[in-house]
């Protein structure tokens, strides 16, 4: 409230040559010092200590069934497509980087048969330990994460598609 009231001042204040009028006067605004907060929660019928109810239920176990890991909110599209788009922004820089060639030309000179071989082989090594019913983050390390590897390949994604527009409007190869 006593912000408002201040900006208030300040937006309706007179502009001066060196900015807004600094108000003189903000009138002190009462407090409700009777005011009482309480907080209840349920009963808890068995005798557990708080701190095991404030624990995050396990994971749940991925459905080995194929239409369940390959839905639309399955765990391996995502995943996969990560995957190859991490690959794919490294193989692709890697070629711009020796030989000069744009992804367009890399595609073109037989890019597209190596991606395709590569596209089935990591799809078919993502979906093994899916459809074993192992979920992500089994073998869970600190610095690798499966957040980490979504979060990684959705920058590669973002990073093929700026290399492939950046490489179409200017017209040649980006390094």
């Amino acid at each position: 409230m006593a912000t408002s009231v201040g900006m208030l001042s300040v937006i309706s204040a007179p502009l001066s040559r060196k900015g807004l009028a600094t108000p003189k006067y903000v009138p002190p605004l009462p407090r409700n010092i009777n005011m009482q907060v309480k907080c209840m929660s349920k009963e808890v019928e068995n005798n557990d200590s708080p701190i095991s109810q404030l624990t995050s239920p396990p994971a749940k176990k991925i459905s080995p069934k194929f239409i369940d890991v390959m839905g639309f909110a399955g765990p391996a599209p995502e995943r996969i497509n990560g995957r190859l788009a991490m690959v794919g922004f490294v193989t692709a820089m890697a070629v711009e980087i020796s030989k000069g060639q744009d992804i367009f030309t890399q595609i073109s000179n037989g890019g597209f048969q190596w991606f395709l071989w590569t596209s089935i082989l990591l799809s078919i090594a993502s979906l093994i330990p899916f459809l074993k019913g192992i979920g992500p983050g089994a073998a869970e390390d600190k610095a690798m994460t499966p957040d980490a590897e979504l979060w990684n390949g959705r920058f590669a994604m973002l990073g093929l598609v700026a290399l492939a527009i950046t490489e179409y409007i200017k017209g040649s190869s980006l390094v």
